[in-house]
């Protein structure tokens, strides 16, 4: 570009400003280095053992790219978890290929990779997403180096397999009965951390020696944050109680716990922030201390940072805001305990705590699986089977889903939020734990549908009030007349004869007689009881000349309606007297029952 531009005056390139720069090779070509990951710390990588070397250095390179500022890797764990796809991929490359540099590499190496995957008993979707890890480090050695690579694999590297990865199973949320248990397990919890914390240990006035040693441990930690177990006064405090038969065996935890959250805090405090929020248990994890903006009634915002949405990273959600029983009380009231391990601890992480180890005071999450199982198994908590429970924290949010749409009954246009309504429908709706309750309300459907379809059975107490019920004028005469007979017909009181659903308006009933069982214009009251009686007879008598095909075919369903739904309607003394009847007087039958 000539000159600065001014105002008012057009921008003008010189041909030397569209020229491409000739390419910068990688400034590091070592196998041991450290990458300093945007999340999560430090990545230490060593590959200096591995074969092909050649390979090796370059993958090396793609894995330093990739992680850098702008790069697709930005967390610790993602970073690992490609450092072990490129030894997997070296692994196969030893054994099953003559490939010594990158320019050796040609499709049959990448396909035999995806083949040794698949016989390594890999689901499709855990072998689509190991082999994109070595397609991904191939791309960028090729767009680093253009023309290093074969042609082949150039083009092979423009899709990651020709096979389909299949349908991820998505994660399944806890039953109520679970997740009631976890909410009440850490309301508990939290309620006893914060009436610790600012308690220094005490001792028994009975030992005063006992407690100027106590209150000097008190004050180390108060002074530096921190009691190491070699430190003078704790080894005092230690054998002194040890003398006198006091518990010693978690005294550097009993002592810190008065000042700083401790490790065995984390899982209750991230099981109800996740169940009450609904948060990622990442962006939980993630959460800093200016997280709380836009206060309103009895409400808040939580900003957190949700790095797999990609370009909309920085996201926002309205929680409740009051005791430390809501999300916002919860987060406030964190914020506070851990103002003082923030003395020693410069971090705008949430997650401030006092573990057991040589770094004592950490800033940010570790080892949680492993203080999750403690904590379950401290409380005793149990699945759906009674058994002891598996807690998987990234399973909270589902729950927390699935309680919402429970709460919603299903109504997509409340339960999608912050969702479209088919990702809310398929991620969060379609997971097993709602399966039954899915298919209880399909057979409720067709169960109501059928009901619809069927004929009103009105036993003797129930004529009374399907008399009296709201309806208007007219409708009450014709409730009036089919109760006195005067719709009857054979087996029922008819409703509609020129009405029928199986016929055209104003056209008399197309159905058989017993077509009344299967309509809902027919009434049948205690006074047809004998003649339907004399028909089940009937129908039972007509087996012995028909087949059983034509038999099901022409009275199956009326008999099963007969069985199954009339007759238990009435009183089994109203069913015998109807039975004595229908034994007296012969019932008339038209001729389309014998034909």
């Amino acid at each position: 570009m000539r000159r600065r531009p001014r105002k008012g005056t057009s921008v003008r390139f010189a041909p030397a400003d569209g020229a491409v720069p000739p390419h910068a090779g990688d400034p590091v070509l070592g196998l041991r280095f450290n990458i300093e990951a945007r999340y999560g710390g430090t990545v230490e990588v060593d590959l200096v053992g591995e074969r092909p070397r050649a390979i090796a250095v370059a993958f090396a390179g793609a894995l330093r790219r990739q992680s850098e500022l702008g790069g697709s890797l930005g967390a610790r764990t993602t970073i690992k978890q490609h450092l072990q796809a490129y030894l997997r991929f070296f692994s196969y490359l030893r054994e099953h290929s003559a490939a010594k540099t990158i320019t050796d590499l040609r499709v049959a190496d990448i396909d035999g990779y995806e083949h040794f995957l698949e016989a390594g008993g890999l689901t499709p979707i855990h072998r689509h997403t190991v082999l994109a890890k070595a397609i991904l480090a191939l791309r960028s050695i090729d767009a680093d180096q253009p023309g290093l690579l074969d042609e082949g694999v150039r083009h092979r590297l423009s899709y990651t397999s020709a096979q389909s990865a299949g349908r991820s199973r998505p994660r399944d949320a806890y039953s109520p009965f679970v997740a009631r248990q976890l909410r009440d397990a850490a309301r508990g919890d939290i309620a006893r951390i914060f009436r610790r914390i600012g308690k220094p240990l005490d001792e028994d006035d009975n030992y005063p020696n006992l407690r100027r040693v106590t209150d000097e441990a008190n004050a180390r930690i108060v002074a530096s944050g921190r009691l190491s177990s070699g430190d003078r006064a704790f080894k005092s405090l230690y054998f002194m109680r040890l003398r006198r038969g006091l518990p010693v065996s978690n005294l550097a935890e009993d002592l810190h716990a008065c000042f700083h959250l401790r490790a065995m805090d984390i899982p209750p405090l991230l099981t109800f922030m996740s169940l009450e929020t609904g948060l990622e248990i990442e962006c939980c994890k993630a959460l800093t201390i200016d997280c709380l903006q836009n206060p309103g009634p009895g409400t808040i915002e939580i900003a957190y940072v949700k790095r797999r949405a990609r370009g909309a990273e920085h996201k926002r959600i309205r929680v409740r805001d009051g005791g430390i029983g809501t999300p916002g009380g919860l987060i406030r009231k964190l914020i506070e305990a851990t103002a003082f391990t923030r003395q020693f601890v410069p971090s705008e992480n949430l997650w401030l705590y006092y573990y057991t180890g040589r770094k004592q005071l950490r800033a940010g999450l570790e080892h949680q699986q492993e203080l999750v199982a403690r904590w379950i198994k401290g409380h005793d908590l149990v699945d759906d089977d009674g058994e002891p429970l598996r807690l998987v924290l990234s399973r909270l949010r589902k729950t927390h889903k699935a309680l919402w749409y429970l709460k919603t009954e299903g109504h997509m246009a409340r339960f999608a939020i912050g969702h479209t309504p088919e990702i809310a429908a398929r991620h969060y709706a379609d997971i097993p734990s709602l399966r039954p309750l899915h298919e209880a309300t399909i057979a409720d459907a067709f169960s109501e549908v059928v009901t619809a379809a069927a004929p009103i059975i009105l036993a003797p107490a129930d004529e009374e009030s399907w008399r009296q019920c709201d309806a208007a004028p007219e409708e009450h005469e014709e409730r009036d007349s089919i109760l006195r007979g005067e719709q009857d017909v054979w087996l029922a009181a008819c409703s509609g004869f020129d009405r029928s659903p199986f016929g055209a308006p104003g056209a008399p009933c197309p159905q058989p007689f017993w077509g009344c069982l299967e309509c809902r214009n027919a009434v049948i009251t205690a006074r047809k009881l004998p003649a339907i009686i004399a028909f089940q007879q009937f129908i039972e008598e007509q087996r012995a000349s028909l087949s059983a095909s034509d038999w099901a075919m022409k009275f199956g369903r009326a008999h099963a309606r007969i069985a199954g739904q009339v007759l238990p309607a009435f009183p089994e003394s109203m069913v015998a007297a109807a039975r004595r009847e229908a034994e007296v007087h012969a019932l008339y039958l038209p001729p389309e029952a014998r034909q």
